[in-house]
């Protein structure tokens, strides 16, 4: 550190250090399996980038809890991968992955900056965002070079601008005529988005359900499919049902392969980042649409998929998979001697 950072990192900079170190050492064993198993160039490419921005990113996060004399999460090593098991996904799987990775730590790392003072934390979170948005923009080049990239709907939209003047524009049980107004940029853009993440999503829980050694881990994957499969039906509906086309991934294809890759920690692991990611997009796409009809579709899913994540919770607590984030001292179990 600095030397004018000799003070104590705070509860929120340990958090994102501490996520990090976790995160990154998962995304490493990911990436390996990936690099094994591609075959085309321009993809193989992005994926070694991928793999030194994790690499960066987890050596950063440990120098940095290394001298706060904090102790390093367990985290992820070689043990939890096989890069040579055969391939599971296909080479456009993992561009469409790693959007989603390059979107996620866009979002995680951005809140992250917001909360932190220390100096050496704030430029590693500068560092982040921006291998995060050069992640981001080496994906989509190759999505749109390979005419994979998923674009939202285009949309015809008035000449003018306006005001809303009526209470039936919000729809729901403030609506008394029933209809429902069309959908406005801002909701399309959110159910767009949701549509390609759980499509991706049900893909992902397709393969993982077809490695995992556990039968409760493959069981749990195969609801995670279940679930994602529901979630894009709803999504897709919302966007037929305003004569927009519902978008979303193609060659998400998934082999045949049961050769396990990944051990079942990594893989619940991998399910409870997805399903947090799901709650977050859920939350702030419920936020900011303005029909009744569809936040509340969205509180019901969340709810869906908060119920999920607790099961996949009790499953990684009876296998002693949860690794427990660090916390403060139970001060009146303490004083009880």
């Amino acid at each position: 550190m600095s030397e004018k950072n000799n003070m104590r990192l705070t509860s929120s900079e340990i958090a994102v250090v501490w996520s990090t170190y976790q995160n990154n050492s998962f995304s490493i064993c990911i990436l390996k399996y990936f690099l094994a198993n591609v075959d085309d160039h321009e993809i193989k490419s992005v994926l070694q980038f991928a793999l030194e921005v994790s690499s960066k990113n987890l050596e950063y996060s440990k120098n940095i809890l290394n001298e706060d004399n904090q102790p390093l999460p367990i985290g992820f090593t070689d043990a939890d991968v096989s890069p040579n098991a055969p391939r599971l996904f296909s080479d456009s799987f993992y561009l469409y992955y790693l959007k989603n990775m390059s979107k996620v730590g866009l979002s995680v790392y951005g809140v992250a900056l917001a909360t932190s003072a220390h100096s050496d934390v704030r430029a590693f979170l500068s560092q982040a965002i921006q291998t995060s948005t050069d992640l981001y923009n080496k994906t989509a080049e190759t999505l749109l070079s390979k005419g994979l990239f998923v674009r939202p709907p285009y949309v015809t939209t008035p000449d003018h601008v306006d005001f809303v003047d009526e209470k039936s524009y919000l729809g729901g049980i403030l609506n008394l005529t029933n209809k429902n107004r069309p959908l406005n940029v801002i909701e399309i853009t959110h159910i767009e988005a949701n549509v390609e993440t759980n499509s991706l999503g049900k893909a992902l829980m397709t393969g993982l359900a077809q490695v995992a050694k556990s039968k409760k881990v493959r069981t749990y994957c195969l609801k995670g499919k279940e679930i994602a499969t529901k979630h894009v039906q709803v999504f897709s509906t919302m966007l037929t049902e305003n004569d927009l086309p519902s978008p979303m991934p193609w060659d998400l294809e998934v082999t045949a392969s049961t050769v396990t890759p990944f051990s079942d920690k990594l893989i619940m692991f991998h399910t409870s980042l997805i399903i947090a990611s799901s709650i977050s997009n859920y939350a702030t796409a419920s936020a900011a649409s303005l029909r009744t009809d569809i936040a509340t579709s969205y509180i019901r899913l969340t709810t869906e998929t908060a119920q999920f994540a607790k099961n996949g919770v009790d499953i990684m607590i009876k296998n002693a998979w949860l690794e427990q984030p660090p916390q403060i001292p139970d001060h009146k179990r303490l004083a009880k001697g």
